[in-house]
């Protein structure tokens, strides 16, 4: 006889889950007392929010679906914003949650929420689990939805009793069959072919390249086809990353706080290749505004939800990247841009380098952050919050072969520090760094003690400016000035706070000093937070 709860932590075992992320409660103690047992890691968090950030992390670091763990009631309600952002931005999650006993569901007893239907609009999928003998099939279909056609979270919700009721035997499926449910992955070869005519006509062909590309592994082959056709390459936000940043074709990110050059270059263009990208409003800010200035454009994207749905399209090719971005290096031929638009390209990136205002006295972000890239290993993950810090991170530091982490489509606060927590459990050889404002710190500061508790060697860097940065940005452009509730005057002494902790920490207000400190923690296998004095006028983007 097996058990519920062991059953749930041998399916866990697998899909090859070595590390999860929770907060234990009532509802959910049967497995964890099955857990304790098992090899599987459990990193307990401050909060079940910051579960579902630190799996996030993991699963942007392993390129496979992170586990998040609680229990019923709040803790189950504290997990929506997570599993929100994990959705919005595409990332594979299991979102496990305990539930009162079958018999007692309906009748409001103590911490009952209606989870499933709670989280319906951010969930790929969802489960109440009615039966002991349904897990391991609940288990399997719910990493195979996560992590196929567009990644996403997927909720099981399971009884209290089920987890405790046993079974004659456990048995985990060896394949998935959900009649409902058949990604299109191939992508058309006749759409295909379409495509490479229209790029081929081309004189000012662009690439758009969005997460899509990330999530699917298929960062090299865009860069091959780049590099075979010339074809000068942007970025959105969660694309960063696809190029390295001193790329001769990569012009940055694009859209409302990106960079001009990169702006320039799409209403210029005459055909976007579009990969792997939603072009959600920060990226094009009217849905037809791109449409207008582009002659044609070309979508590939896995979900067919996404093609159309903000810019008209002439070619759209459903498909994973990968296999999309292997028939068009196999079709494109000799075809490279014309010399004309190459030396456009060229010049727009020299034209639009612009110089940056300084503070005497204060920190320069900015600079600080492009100095950042070259001190760490190549293969470095940042880990940026939300606010200025995150504009500052996304177009100033310069990736080279590692990863840029940060939530372009919910813009939730407080995601930094939890997520660089499943960054760093998941690829452990890695530098890891934190950059994050005042306002976002104090969103997850308690997660300083999971750090601690897991040994983990985290750089935070606190951009401190006193003020909820972009939101002030926003009051002084529209607003008059009239700073209502952006003013964080009262706030901590952050390096009393990490010291509190068991924390090394550091203040800065030059960016000499800053430096030299990041030298020396950068070699350290211990956490640090170095606090950075930043001028308030410091504007998002120059």
């Amino acid at each position: 006889m097996i058990s519920g709860a062991d059953i749930m932590v041998k399916c866990l075992q697998a899909e090859g889950i070595d590390t999860i992320f929770g907060y234990p409660g009532a509802t959910i103690c049967p497995f964890y007392d099955s857990l304790y047992d098992s090899d599987i890691k459990s990193v307990l968090v401050r909060q079940e929010q910051n579960a579902a950030h630190a799996a996030s992390g993991y699963a942007r670091a392993k390129m496979k679906p992170g586990v998040c763990v609680a229990t019923s009631g709040p803790g189950a309600t504290n997990l929506i914003t997570g599993i929100a952002t994990a959705y919005m931005d595409s990332i594979p999650m299991i979102a496990i949650t305990g539930q009162v006993r079958s018999d007692l569901l309906g009748r409001d007893v103590f911490q009952e929420a209606d989870i499933t239907g709670a989280c319906e609009p951010f969930t790929k999928h969802s489960y109440l689990v009615t039966k002991t003998e349904d897990l391991p099939r609940v288990f399997k279909e719910a990493f195979h939805i996560a992590a196929t056609g567009r990644p996403g979270p997927v909720l099981i919700d399971i009884p209290m009793d089920i987890q405790l009721n046993k079974i004659e035997r456990f048995e985990y499926p060896e394949t998935v069959n959900i009649k409902s449910y058949k990604p299109n992955t191939k992508g058309h070869i006749v759409q295909v072919k379409r495509a490479v005519e229209l790029i081929k006509k081309a004189k000012r062909p662009i690439i758009v390249s969005g997460g899509g590309v990330l999530s699917s592994g298929a960062k090299l082959k865009l860069q091959k086809f780049a590099e075979m056709t010339q074809i000068p390459v942007l970025s959105t936000m969660m694309g960063i990353g696809v190029m390295p940043s001193d790329h001769p074709l990569y012009l940055g990110m694009l859209g409302t706080h990106g960079r001009k050059c990169a702006n320039k270059a799409l209403h210029t263009t005459d055909l976007a290749i579009v990969c792997g990208a939603r072009l959600g409003d920060r990226a094009i800010a009217a849905p037809d505004q791109m449409s207008e200035n582009t002659t044609k454009i070309i979508h590939i994207d896995i979900d067919p939800a996404e093609i159309g749905k903000n810019v008209k399209v002439d070619i759209p090719i459903v498909g994973d990247m990968n296999h999309v971005m292997k028939k068009l290096i196999e079709n494109i031929g000799d075809f490279r841009i014309n010399d004309e638009w190459d030396a456009e390209v060229k010049d727009l990136k020299a034209h639009y380098q612009s110089k940056i205002s300084t503070f005497d006295g204060y920190v320069e972000p900015r600079t600080l952050i492009g100095k950042l890239s070259s001190m760490l290993k190549s293969k470095a993950i940042l880990c940026a919050d939300v606010g200025q810090n995150q504009i500052w991170c996304a177009n100033n530091f310069r990736i080279r072969e590692g990863r840029f982490f940060t939530t372009g489509g919910m813009g939730t606060m407080g995601y930094s520090i939890p997520c660089a927590i499943g960054a760093k459990l998941g690829l452990k050889k890695r530098d890891v760094v934190v950059v994050c404002g005042d306002g976002s710190f104090q969103m997850s500061l308690n997660e300083l003690s999971t750090i601690v508790q897991n040994n983990l060697n985290i750089k935070i860097i606190v951009m401190r400016n006193y003020r909820l940065g972009m939101v002030r940005e926003l009051q002084d452009n529209y607003y008059n000035g009239r700073h209502s509730a952006t003013i964080l005057n009262e706030s901590p002494d952050i390096v009393a706070l990490a010291k509190a902790y068991g924390i090394e920490s550091a203040e800065v207000s030059s960016n000499e000093d800053a430096e030299k400190y990041i030298h020396q923690i950068v070699e350290s296998d211990k956490p640090f937070v170095l606090v950075c004095q930043v001028h308030p006028d410091t504007p998002s983007i120059l």
